[in-house]
């Protein structure tokens, strides 16, 4: 059985989500649109097209529906001076690592345990690890990821060190000005330490886009669309002649891809931004632009502009690659690719929102901080 839950210690806002996703009975999935189908016999579907190992829909281009796990063990980025691809015996001695410290992590909790100390353990971070979901609710992937038959070191390709380019002088100050943090990124958190302070707490639009329920957390929605590497894996994809939708299992987001077309006018703006398709041969690609700057995909401005390219490799394996380009951001543009597998798991709704009580509570808990100091003000005068 798969569990895709998330610790408390990163993403708060979900925390009642367990017991839904755990005891529910009746729950949906969304289908399979077979659209050859929709013109057939009722209750007869006719046999799938399949033109050079690649299966296609009744208009010839690829069928890129389906179901897909996009769990990884494969980071975004690879330590300096490292190779792109990893040897089997490199790939399998670190998979057998994280399979053994998933072990360890597995084992039962001793229910005697003392408490954690107030504030936590010192780890960084506000939640200061006072304890959360254990090991069992995680799915953060267990294989390197393999492109063209080898295992990749990291998903990016270019630049070839494998890392992101620098931050231009002006994303420096602009990212460094920004007092409302409500970007969907964790990276930007790593990299200001200042922003889990207890001032995050004071305004509900001060919390991240995915604690909010607007978009998935760490770019799970996309563009660009990254692993999550830690719970709910899978994207679904449903696609017409002239509609391509990509389904995120992480805070349910849709995105919805116009086949051919124009971009809006640049005055809206988009969390996920407007995304045009086009094929080119045998893989779609989608053209995104129209931010909005509240987006910030580790730093960025509402000049993001990202072209991905989905290519159905074989019947069960797609091929996923973005290219980054933010002038105003990144030194220079880079890209990253890796395969989406398909699966047999279903994808269950995720009701962010419904059992999102960390929000209210956070609004409860600074009203009565306000009570408080207000009532021990009065008393002093």
């Amino acid at each position: 059985m798969r569990n895709r839950l998330v610790t408390s210690g990163m993403f708060v806002a979900v925390a009642a989500l367990v017991s839904w996703r755990t005891t529910s009975v009746v729950r949906s999935s969304v289908t399979h649109v077979d659209i050859a189908g929709q013109t057939a016999t009722p209750g007869k579907k006719p046999a799938p097209v399949v033109v050079g190992g690649v299966p296609r829909l009744v208009d010839g281009h690829p069928d890129l529906q389906g179901t897909y796990d996009l769990g990884t063990l494969t980071p975004l980025e690879r330590r300096a001076g490292t190779p792109l691809v990893l040897t089997d015996e490199a790939a399998k001695k670190l998979e057998q690592q994280v399979a053994s410290q998933s072990e360890k992590a597995n084992a039962p909790i001793d229910a005697n345990r003392a408490a954690p100390p107030s504030g936590g353990d010192g780890s960084p971070g506000p939640y200061g690890n006072v304890g959360g979901y254990n090991n069992f609710w995680l799915d953060p992937g267990s294989r390197f990821n393999a492109v063209d038959g080898v295992k990749r070191a990291s998903l990016i390709v270019e630049p070839q060190d494998g890392r992101v380019p620098a931050l231009t002088d002006s994303a420096r100050t602009r990212n460094a000005a920004r007092t409302l943090r409500t970007t969907s990124d964790e990276a930007i958190k790593e990299d200001d330490p200042g922003f889990e302070g207890a001032d995050a707490y004071d305004d509900p639009e001060q919390r991240p886009l995915g604690e909010r329920c607007i978009i998935g957390f760490s770019s799970t929605s996309g563009p660009p669309i990254l692993p999550t590497y830690f719970y709910n894996n899978l994207h679904q994809i449903v696609q017409t002649a002239d509609t391509v939708v990509i389904l995120t299992e992480m805070v349910h987001d849709a995105r919805i891809v116009r086949i051919g077309g124009q971009h809006l006018p640049s005055s809206i703006r988009k969390w996920m931004g407007d995304s045009i398709g086009r094929w080119d041969g045998d893989t779609l690609v989608i053209d995104t632009t129209n931010f909005t700057d509240q987006t910030r995909f580790r730093g960025s401005s509402d000049a993001l502009h990202i072209v991905e390219r989905l290519t159905r490799v074989d019947a069960k394996t797609l091929r996923y690659q973005f290219t980054i380009d933010d002038p105003t951001t990144w030194t220079k543009p880079w890209t990253a690719e890796y395969t989406w597998p398909t699966t047999s798991d279903l994808m269950y709704e995720y009701a962010c929102h419904e059992g999102n009580y960390a929000m209210g509570n956070i609004l409860r808990g600074a009203r009565l901080k306000e009570s408080e100091e207000a009532a021990k003000k009065s008393k002093q005068q």
